[in-house]
């Protein structure tokens, strides 16, 4: 039942209504606007239809995923290191074997968040969410009852799923998406990853490094064009040197699956056989079982919702956050935008905005990371940018821990010497990134590539990347 609050300022509004903010989904855009909501002492309920909080995020995408790349990431660095496997032998491991690792972090992340809500008061209802109208929530449980819900104002932050095209059956036990991969229950010797996104490149990483053999199929000409050049070349040619094949510029036509295997035929003519497919070629808003016209609002043909620059939509009283609005479709910004949709929605003085220059993240083995321009976008700008390089082999750290895959690049306008952008490659380069994006948020002249000459880094650390690239960028200039 809808909770009754005792501050006097509230009451007018709980004549009319239950509370003053429902939210729907418990992931990370959901999570960041009840939080802060309860510290503005509103009065908030978050509805979320599965049996635990956090959402996609934390059940079947970043966290889950994240987890098993870290634990197949250490057991190539333990294979890959003399020292520790020169009596036993390369250790093997399944993907079972690494399941049980991200299921513990699951747990344990449930257990965090479902604390957050209980310590803001923020009440948690279990059940499927549906409009009646812009005010009023109706919310199936799992019992089949029925209850009803209002609220002055309702934020959508129920995220994605993996699109499933109705020609493919994903019930078959060989067929999978980038969640149901979780239930994968045998251990396959070759796996075709179909769309080579984030997600495609990122279990390609995962099985590749399990000594399963991988057959990535790219619906482009090249693995995440999103990204800086550099940074997709060094990243194709560290699958290709690993053992994936990688095709390029290829669409699926048909998938035959058996009790044993599928054969996966391209629109080329070509055909290939593996133990499993994994479909990961784009996400889909979730938002067929809201009822969306029911409140005045409809979705694209993405499943998603159109917003302003601060999350409301075309109905007053309705804001969406996270990847059920689309771009940038990160954890990461999804959590900024529930806190700058909490904030704008009750005063409007404040101009809370997500910021420019946000960084990605991308968890293959190594990883990647970037914030701000890249080499291509600067040159179709014609910006006068100049390049500063730094080879991880080269660095103390990097040699002590073995990892010598990887480089840092900083672009920078040879003018000004204003940092323009920033590109790593390698482990711990979602880390290392936030180093240089620090330095970029500087105002009043601040963000410059001489502050890394300039400043001192602890001696031996990854970090010292910085003050390399600059200098090698600095010595370019005449």
């Amino acid at each position: 039942m809808a909770k009754q609050s005792t501050n006097s300022s509230k009451d007018s509004k709980i004549k009319q209504f239950d509370y003053d903010v429902i939210i729907i989904g418990t992931g990370p855009g959901g999570e960041g606007a009840a939080m802060n909501l309860a510290k503005q002492d509103k009065n908030v309920a978050i509805v979320e239809r599965y049996h635990n909080v956090g959402g996609g995020c934390t059940h079947w995408g970043t966290i889950p995923s994240k987890a098993l790349r870290q634990s197949v990431s250490r057991l190539i660095e333990y294979n890959s290191n003399p020292l520790f496997n020169q009596d036993s032998g390369a250790k093997h491991l399944t993907f079972q074997d690494i399941l049980s690792h991200a299921s513990a972090v699951i747990r344990k992340q449930v257990q965090l968040r479902s604390g957050f809500y209980k310590r803001n008061r923020v009440e948690h209802i279990l059940g499927e969410a549906s409009f009646v109208d812009a005010h009023t929530i109706r919310v199936l449980r799992k019992d089949g009852s029925v209850e009803k819900i209002t609220a002055e104002k309702i934020i959508i932050a129920t995220g994605s799923r993996p699109y499933r095209p109705d020609d493919l059956d994903f019930n078959h036990p060989r067929v999978y998406d980038s969640d149901s991969i979780l239930t994968l229950k045998h251990a396959p010797r070759h796996i075709i990853i179909y769309g080579a996104g984030v997600i495609g490149c990122e279990y390609a990483s995962i099985f590749r490094g399990l000594g399963v053999k991988v057959d990535l199929i790219n619906t482009r000409d090249r693995l995440l064009s999103f990204l800086d050049t550099e940074m997709s070349d060094s990243l194709s040619y560290h699958l290709w040197n690993n053992g994936v094949v990688i095709r390029h510029g290829e669409q699926i036509e048909s998938v035959d699956a058996t009790d044993d295997s599928v054969v996966v035929h391209l629109e080329s003519g070509k055909k290939m056989r593996a133990d499993c497919l994994l479909f990961a070629n784009g996400r889909t808003g979730n938002t067929a079982d809201l009822d969306l016209p029911a409140a005045g609002l409809t979705a694209d043909g993405r499943g998603q919702i159109a917003v302003n620059e601060t999350y409301q939509t075309k109905v007053d009283n309705i804001y969406a956050v996270g990847d059920v609005i689309g771009y940038p479709s990160l954890a990461s910004a999804a959590f900024d935008q529930g806190r700058i949709a909490a904030i704008s929605m009750y005063d409007t003085s404040k101009k809370a905005r997500l910021i420019v220059d946000i960084p990605t993240g991308i968890y293959t083995i190594p990883e990647i990371s970037s914030v701000g321009k890249t080499e291509q976008e600067l040159t179709a700008a014609k910006v006068p940018y100049e390049v500063g390089r730094a080879q991880f082999k080269h660095l103390a750290r990097a040699q002590i821990s073995n990892n010598l895959v990887g480089s840092l690049k900083i672009l920078f306008h040879r003018e000004t010497k204003e940092i323009l952008g920033i590109h790593c490659f390698g482990e711990n380069a979602a880390e290392i990134i936030h180093i240089g994006q620090a330095i970029m948020q500087q105002k009043n002249g601040g963000n410059t590539i001489e502050y890394f000459v300039e400043t001192t880094f602890n001696y031996p650390t990854m970090a010292e990347a910085f003050r390399v690239a600059a200098l090698n960028g600095l010595n370019r200039l005449f």
